[in-house]
């Protein structure tokens, strides 16, 4: 990646500041652009091409349809028209480290050993709730990563064998974890750093509702005025095979998916009749294609200056993620303005030039690593009415899981289902606070899986970092000892001990949780440094957020629906009568007003 002079210099500048004083600490401003800082070191040195890797043979040059000119590809392909096959469905993650840093240490991939990891730094001791979020956020970060991300069924030959304690209760000793699936494109006597495959698009476009390949798209697609299947009761189609929604992605699915699923593809068909009473003269394609643009478009618009500021709840990352979309003169200039100027920092980064930073574009093994974050989930999930906050049903996640989803959304009304949700609180992202019922959770086909276990294996088997290493790889300071690495001097000692001492074979997931937090955030500034790269990147890389977004691909309807709507006006489009419960929230991602409260104070 070619940088100027004033940009080098900022980098510089900016990682320096940062080693001493830490970006949190300076003025709203001088933090935002320090942040911009970072983010050009991190283009510039922790951008990784996987495919320079061995291959079987070269990727076949896919077909090209001139429809996908002005439209998303079912697979992801022809996004970039000179590089087709970049983030098409089957094409390999990438890195943000370098790739001779990913090497697998086989001598220690059971060291210390996954379930004592799990057990003893990770298991819930008590439910420790994030109070400044409601369940949402963690049903929307599900929701987000199933667009991103799916390394596939897992490889069932040849499995790890994790020893355990005598008295561990797990039904088989040794416990059987499966290794991730391999490769497809890489030669079986290939040796180096690993490579795995996506098997969805790695782009930002509404994969998990639209699906990544052409089968799933017809399946979730009605035929008529571009809309999406919807049953007479509202909710997506049943495939009777699974009892489970039929739509673009269906992996781990419980009723916090099957809740937004539902209610993007109801704003999908919104969205297509808005764009019919415009344009009456348009095929079942084209108003598809323009409602999956607009639709897509509007969930980036979501995350980037929603749930993002959200989560990590600072007055510079408010301000910095206002910038990524609108751009330092703000929604106003852009709306009534237009663009001023070319580069991403006045006007945002919708509607500059489509960029990559010199490496092809893909989503990498380190952010799907920082993503772990199943402490989100509560043990309890309680169901309350709307209209007076009265108890409906008290469910554990089993209960809202797999094919038992779909019995509680026939019961439960979308309305009762989203005020429920945004009146509980997630849980904290830190260590004791794994859900139990996820360290043995029955998979639909009757195994059982250690979540918290298979987290920390998946990172060592896939070539991540340990902690220690992954900071400086980030080009933050490696901590210095285990008092430092988290604030309960307890925890230090029991970290400690699991780890032997050895500070430099702390896994990632174990130090990203026991991290102290900056003032505000959701997560650890280490996890945030890959967040810094990549969520501006998922926008710089994509033609249809770049180049093309545009009128004459969006329709001037199109980007007025993606400028003037929130998450909270699609929740009060599709279902009215919550609008009680967000009255006064300034984020839909914080709780909501309890029906309780509203009456008292009425």
């Amino acid at each position: 990646m070619k940088v100027g002079w004033f940009a080098r210099l900022l980098a510089r500048w900016s990682e320096s500041i940062d080693r001493r004083l830490g970006w949190q600490s300076l003025p709203r401003l001088t933090g935002a652009v320090t942040l911009f800082g970072l983010r050009t070191q991190l283009r510039q040195h922790n951008l990784y091409d996987t495919g320079l890797l061995p291959v079987k043979e070269p990727a076949q040059v896919p077909s090209e349809d001139p429809r996908l000119r002005k439209a998303r590809s079912a697979d992801g392909r022809y996004n970039d028209i000179d590089f087709p096959n970049m983030g098409r469905a089957g094409t390999r993650f990438g890195r943000n480290v370098p790739l001779g840093r990913t090497l697998v240490d086989l001598d220690n991939m059971l060291r210390p050993n996954p379930r004592e990891v799990s057990l003893r730094l990770l298991a819930r001791d008590r439910f420790i709730p994030a109070p400044t979020l409601n369940l949402l956020a963690a049903c929307w970060l599900q929701f987000m990563v199933h667009d991103w991300l799916q390394h596939g069924k897992n490889q069932q030959s040849d499995p790890w064998a994790v020893p355990l304690a005598a008295g561990d209760p797990w039904p088989d000793h040794p416990m059987h974890i499966p290794r991730t699936r391999r490769d497809p494109t890489r030669p079986d006597d290939a040796e180096g750093p690993p490579s795995f495959a996506n098997t969805v698009t790695h782009w930002w476009d509404g994969s998990q509702i639209y699906g990544s390949d052409g089968a799933t798209q017809l399946k979730v697609r009605s035929g008529q005025h571009g809309k999406l299947v919807l049953a007479r009761d509202g909710l997506l189609p049943v495939d009777p095979g699974t009892h489970q929604d039929i739509t673009g992605v269906t992996a781990n699915y419980w009723v916090g998916l099957s809740m937004f699923h539902t209610l993007f593809t109801l704003e999908h068909n919104a969205i297509c009749d808005t764009l019919r009473s415009a344009r009456p003269e348009w095929s079942d394609d084209e108003l598809f294609d323009r409602a999956r643009l607009v639709n897509t478009a509007l969930l980036a618009k979501i995350h980037t200056i929603e749930w993002t500021p959200g989560i990590l709840s600072r007055p510079t990352l408010r301000l910095a993620m206002n910038t990524n979309w609108w751009g330092l003169w703000g929604r106003w200039a852009k709306e009534h303005l237009g663009r001023l100027g070319n580069g991403e920092v006045w006007s945002g980064i919708p509607g500059s030039a489509q960029e990559h930073f010199g490496v092809p574009y893909s989503i990498t093994e380190d952010f799907v690593a920082v993503y772990r974050m199943h402490p989100l989930i509560p043990d309890e999930f309680d169901l309350r009415s709307r209209h007076d906050d009265s108890p409906l049903r008290l469910c554990t996640f089993p209960e809202l899981a797999f094919s038992r989803a779909r019995g509680v959304m026939e019961q439960v009304s979308m309305g009762d289902l989203f005020y429920s949700f945004g009146t509980m609180n997630p849980g904290a992202i830190t260590l004791h606070n794994f859900p139990r019922f996820l360290q043995r959770l029955e998979r639909p086909n009757g195994s059982l899986v250690d979540l918290a276990a298979t987290d920390i294996l998946r990172s060592r088997e896939r070539g991540v970092p340990r902690y220690n290493e992954f900071r400086r790889l980030l080009h933050k300071k490696p901590v210095s000892g285990f008092d430092e690495l988290v604030a309960d001097p307890k925890d230090a000692r029991l970290i400690e001990d699991v780890y032997g001492g050895d500070l430099e074979s702390v896994d990632l997931t174990v130090g990203l949780l026991a991290e102290p937090l900056p003032k505000g955030f959701g997560f650890s500034d280490t996890a945030f440094r890959i967040f810094i790269l990549m969520a501006s990147r998922r926008l710089n890389s994509d033609r249809f957020f770049t180049t093309d977004y545009r009128p004459e691909l969006y329709t001037e309807v199109g980007l007025r629906w993606v400028n003037e709507n929130t998450l909270a006006d699609v929740l009060r489009r599709h279902f009215p009568e919550l609008g009680t419960a967000l009255v006064g929230v300034p984020n839909p991602f914080a709780p909501w007003r309890r029906a309780s409260t509203a009456r008292a104070g009425a």
